[in-house]
């Protein structure tokens, strides 16, 4: 949620920021939310002037006859206060972040600027896509008759390669100061809305099961996230990593007709997914730090991938600077996006009320980020392209192998 004071004294700012974020302005009803926020500052300022009329004339003889009249004042005033405060979360609910000053303005993912390159590119005379490579380990075929569209099984090697995948993200990241959980697929409302996954654009990418009116996470970040709401952290607790581990559910409703083959773009899919609370001041430095783990399990992997800036239209509601990894795929001759990297700053916690208590006392909301360690399909994609041999195999990248059993080689 955007700080309210910084919409009094920046509105002008905060437009250019819509604007560039590729949003129209009238939308979001700025000035409905400039005019309830001075109501509501109008309000609070009487409700503590009659408080201290209250507390000066308390033992007077006036007091016996004024108190009650202060009273209830107070009692519409607060009433009144409630009412604003009920107009304005709604409307402070649907306003997106502020975008870093650095974020490159673009209308699309196209604007998005490649920072590095890293990897060689592997010399394939005729590559062959991973759904080819994998045969009948990867069969979406039989998993449509069981769930529909977008599903798959996963077999033998393949799905030993999942699990190394896994040990290796855990063998990595958990000596960095992570803390290892697997936390809750499923999600109130209200909370999902807190993260700010739940705008009204995203709620057609949501399951949701009407009984329980729970919603289906689509990452481990949904639940972490929420894992401190109304609490305060320590300063010398930060910051505080998670390395959480969970199923993802996604309706992939924006993406009609692209992708319908294989497990590039699923329903349902693993993944594991970096989370950390920081405070304000050392948030960057952390981006940086998640994002340079996100490259030491590339490079550990030896797969060529590039590091992109996020573009202002491409950004995400949340976010106030991002990153994505992509990773090239020789059997589609592209580099597809394997990975993404958010600092969301205080825009979350104001939303879910978590602070940090300063050494000396203050407290503050701090600075949420998030990072993909893997997104397990998708690296097994890249795996299986990048790994292919003339005879059709698929060689064990040399880190994976002592999580394989002693499997060098996959075959059909």
């Amino acid at each position: 949620m955007i700080n309210p004071e910084f919409l009094l004294e920046h509105l002008e700012e905060y437009k250019e920021n819509l604007r560039k974020r590729q949003a129209k302005v009238e939308h979001f009803q700025l000035e409905k939310i400039v005019i309830l926020l001075k109501q509501k500052k109008a309000l609070t300022q009487r409700i503590q002037a009659l408080q201290e009329e209250r507390n000066r004339i308390a033992k007077t003889q006036e007091g016996k006859e004024r108190g009650k009249e202060v009273k209830e004042e107070i009692q519409k005033h607060e009433a009144e206060v409630k009412e604003v405060q009920t107009q304005l979360y709604d409307l402070l609910l649907r306003l997106p972040n502020m975008a870093s000053n650095d974020v490159p303005e673009g209308v699309s993912e196209r604007a998005n600027v490649v920072l590095r390159e890293v990897g060689k590119k592997p010399e394939i005379k005729e590559p062959k896509d991973y759904i080819t490579l994998a045969g009948p380990l990867i069969d979406t075929k039989r998993a449509t008759k069981v769930a529909g569209t977008r599903f798959g099984y996963v077999f033998g090697d393949v799905a030993l390669l999942e699990f190394a995948l896994i040990q290796l993200a855990f063998d990595t990241l958990l000596p960095k100061g992570f803390t290892l959980v697997v936390p809750p697929v499923m999600i109130k409302p209200k909370v999902f809305e807190g993260i700010g996954r739940l705008t009204p654009e995203q709620k057609s990418e949501r399951y949701h099961l009407d009984q329980d009116d729970l919603y289906l996470v689509g990452s481990a970040e949904h639940t972490i996230g929420p894992l401190h709401m109304d609490e305060i952290l320590e300063e010398k607790n930060l910051p505080l990593r998670y390395l959480g581990f969970s199923s993802c559910f996604r309706r992939e409703a924006g993406s009609y007709g692209k992708d319908t083959k294989g497990i590039l773009r699923v329903h349902q899919f693993d993944k594991v997914e970096m989370f950390s609370f920081a405070t304000p001041e050392k948030s960057e430095e952390e981006h940086q730090f998640l994002l340079s783990c996100q490259e030491e399990l590339m490079q550990k992997l030896e797969l060529p991938y590039r590091v992109m800036q996020i573009c202002s239209g491409d950004l995400g509601f949340t976010d106030y600077k991002s990153y994505d990894i992509e990773t090239w795929l020789p059997g589609q001759g592209t580099y597809r996006e394997t990975h993404s990297c958010s600092n969301t700053t205080d825009f979350q916690s104001r939303r879910l009320n978590i602070k940090v208590r300063r050494k000396d006392g203050t407290l503050e909301f701090l600075h949420m980020l998030n990072g993909t360690a893997f997104a397990i399909g998708r690296t097994l994609i890249a795996i299986l392209e990048n790994y292919q041999q003339e005879d059709g195999s698929v060689r064990v990248p040399d880190v994976l192998q002592p999580y394989m059993g002693g499997i060098k080689d996959i075959r059909r």
